[in-house]
């Protein structure tokens, strides 16, 4: 059976373009006869509000979306996290690093899908305080290990994974218990999640993800990213540069599942349009 989630991160409002992200993920589950999950990424203490929580479940209920299951909240997963991390350091595949952004910034020469390539500085040193410290990917060892892998979008089509792109990626943060990429891979894991659906601007985060899905034996989905939904500039819509929130749109009684058929027919909106194919990334 078909399983997918929306899984989005109560630091801001819903807008459009998580609408456009949910809708998908949920009709995609019902027209397959399947299954659609709802989990709330709320592992970030510093930026997360819990009371967008429920703000998100009427929404979602406003659009006339309905979800199997219970909520699942990624904040009660940290047992779940931190055995992942002890698993990957018995491996001998993870490097405490006390490097801060700025000297990253600094010694980088090249760049990544999540900024500047980290250097390698904390591997080739031990550290000096690991309480301190995040812990990052030896991708070296990591992809010598797990070997040649492939993973198959369904608009994409198959892949050859290279996580490579992503260099020696932090797993585990000093702010937070675990990376998005870290939280991410296991959870859809242990929510039995099939097809995973997310936007365009995520592809390259698969090809890690499917990396750590072989480190530590966890089950392979298949994946959907779809076109995002991007403002007049070419931007990918979002809070902080003026996106309408959808609260607001409900709280000015417009009919939420029209708004969802509208946006399941291509009718974003002014100023709106969808981006194309794999030829945007951020």
């Amino acid at each position: 059976m078909i399983v997918t989630r929306f899984a989005p991160s109560p630091n801001g409002s819903l807008h459009l373009g998580h609408a456009y992200a949910a809708i998908v993920a949920h009709d995609l589950a019902r027209q397959r006869d399947g299954a659609f999950r709802l989990r709330i990424e709320d592992i970030d203490a510093g930026r997360s509000r819990p009371e967008l929580i429920n703000e998100f479940l009427d929404e979602l209920a406003w659009l006339g979306l309905r979800w199997d299951g219970e909520l699942v909240l990624q904040s009660t997963r940290l047992d779940a996290y931190r055995a992942a991390g002890e698993r990957l350091k018995e491996m001998g595949l993870l490097y405490p690093c006390t490097c801060t952004r700025a000297e990253i910034a600094a010694a980088a020469t090249r760049t990544g899908p999540d900024g500047p390539l980290y250097p390698g500085t904390c591997r080739r040193r031990p550290p000096s305080d690991e309480g301190q410290a995040a812990w990052r990917l030896d991708m070296s060892r990591a992809t010598a290990l797990a070997g040649s892998l492939t993973w198959f979008d369904e608009i994409a089509g198959e892949q050859v994974a290279d996580p490579a792109r992503f260099g020696d990626v932090v797993l585990l943060r000093k702010e937070a218990p675990a990376s998005y990429h870290l939280a991410a891979t296991l959870d859809d894991a242990a929510d039995g999640i099939t097809l995973v659906t997310r936007g365009i601007d995520l592809f390259a985060a698969s090809h890690l993800h499917r990396l750590l899905q072989a480190l530590l034996g966890l089950p392979v989905p298949r994946w959907h990213h779809h076109p995002l939904l991007l403002d007049d500039h070419g931007r990918k819509l979002a809070k902080r540069r003026g996106t309408t929130g959808l609260s607001a749109l409900r709280l000015a009684g417009e009919d939420g599942p029209g708004l969802a058929d509208s946006l399941r027919s291509g009718r974003f909106g002014t100023g709106i349009r969808l981006s194309e194919g794999l030829d945007w990334l951020p």
